[in-house]
């Protein structure tokens, strides 16, 4: 496939992950409140989402390499479609978090995939490029996602959210069917050997010139979903805005990426992928600097929030690319496995993340002021490392 028509499937296939995430965010009080449940309990939902997605991810992408991307994604997302349908008609918690567990396994597919077709057909610095266009592609999801949100909170129930993720997910499954193109030749297919398939992960896990980067790829993304996860809390729960209000101030994190996303598009025709990362971290480093302060001296102020989460906004589409083209260069063998241990890296550190705002925060604020600094610091410290033991990368 050409260049934009790979970047355009691959970003609507991973805008599915944020939309499952975005859409209900301004509802989760409510969901909570319905359910008769805790904060714990609505923020689980999102923990078991991430914990499905990174987990499955390391069989998507085997399958793809044996069976080829089109097949294993349009299975994928059906089970993502199921997963939906499960969370619309949940009358408990429990069973939301059934529906949330399928919809992470299912759309898995999106990122593994979309990596891999991408790995498939290009190298080097024209992938970080695709790459980077499929990133714009996705802002388009956290733009529009949190406003439709609110809008069908004042209209109906939640329930109504999960409704239109199952006809996104059909639509992705149409979109491959009539869409896209097979990437991967009958001749490059590998065997599904369960030994085999071990060896690569047990390959990719020792090596440094992968694991650095995917490290990097948690850490970063561990943020970004980490305070996905407890804005709500933060900007609904504590300060007080309504859902409407909430989805105004998230336009500032939405834009942020956009920008981000434009301006790594312009740079990566100047620069290689390690000063890209490089122009990231020193945003990513401002943003986790800001999380550590500004919310502590300005309790009540919306952009004591929304400014650090803006920074770390604008250094996401820096890292993510060449980072992830980084840790692929030397696997395209392995395309497949290579994309989908990456993408258990990203969604493994939003798991992380969110179980440790969980777990050793009873309050989201100050899970904010200290899980994004910390993560902004590993951050920078595993990409100091890797640029030491890999100049050229």
């Amino acid at each position: 496939m050409s260049p934009n028509r790979t970047a355009i499937i691959g970003g609507l296939m991973v805008t599915t992950g944020p939309l499952s995430l975005t859409l209900y965010g301004p509802a989760l009080p409510s969901i909570v409140a319905d359910l008769g449940a805790t904060d714990a309990g609505g923020k689980l939902t999102m923990t078991v989402y991430f914990a499905a997605f990174a987990i499955s991810q390391l069989l998507c992408g085997p399958l793809s390499d044996r069976f080829g991307r089109l097949w294993v994604g349009a299975a994928f997302f059906a089970i993502y479609v199921l997963g939906s349908l499960v969370c619309v008609l949940a009358p408990t918690l429990e069973m939301l978090l059934l529906g949330r567990v399928m919809q992470g396994f299912g759309v898995s597919a999106g990122g593994a995939i979309s990596r891999a077709m991408v790995r498939d057909q290009f190298t080097g610095m024209e992938a970080v490029r695709i790459l980077t266009l499929v990133n714009l592609i996705l802002t388009v999801t956290p733009a529009l996602a949190p406003t439709l949100g609110s809008l069908i909170m004042l209209a109906g129930s939640w329930h109504l959210m999960f409704a239109i993720m199952a006809a996104f997910g059909v639509a992705i499954i149409t979109l491959l069917a009539f869409g896209a193109r097979e990437t991967l030749p009958e001749a490059a297919r590998a065997p599904l050997a369960p030994r085999q398939i071990l060896r690569n992960y047990a390959d990719l896990l020792r090596a440094p010139d992968f694991l650095l980067p995917a490290l990097m790829l948690a850490l970063a993304f561990g943020g970004f979903y980490g305070f996905a996860a407890l804005l709500p809390f933060v900007l609904i729960g504590d300060i007080g805005l309504t859902p409407f209000q909430f989805a105004m101030a998230l336009l500032i994190q939405t834009g942020s990426f956009i920008v981000g996303n434009l301006v790594a598009g312009r740079l990566s025709h100047r620069l290689d992928g390690p000063q890209l990362i490089i122009v990231g971290l020193v945003l990513l480093g401002l943003g986790g600097l800001g999380f550590a302060v500004a919310p502590r001296l300005f309790p009540e102020s919306v952009l004591a929030v929304m400014a650090p989460v803006s920074f770390w906004m604008l250094a996401l589409p820096a890292i993510g690319p060449s980072a992830t083209v980084a840790a692929m260069a030397r696997y395209g063998h392995i395309a497949g496995a290579a994309s989908a241990m990456a993408g258990f890296f990203q969604m493994g550190g939003g798991f992380v993340a969110s179980l440790l705002a969980i777990t050793l925060f009873a309050d989201a604020r100050a899970a904010l002021t200290v899980v994004l600094p910390l993560l902004a610091v590993l951050t920078i410290a595993t990409a100091t490392l890797h640029r030491r033991l890999y100049p050229g990368q």
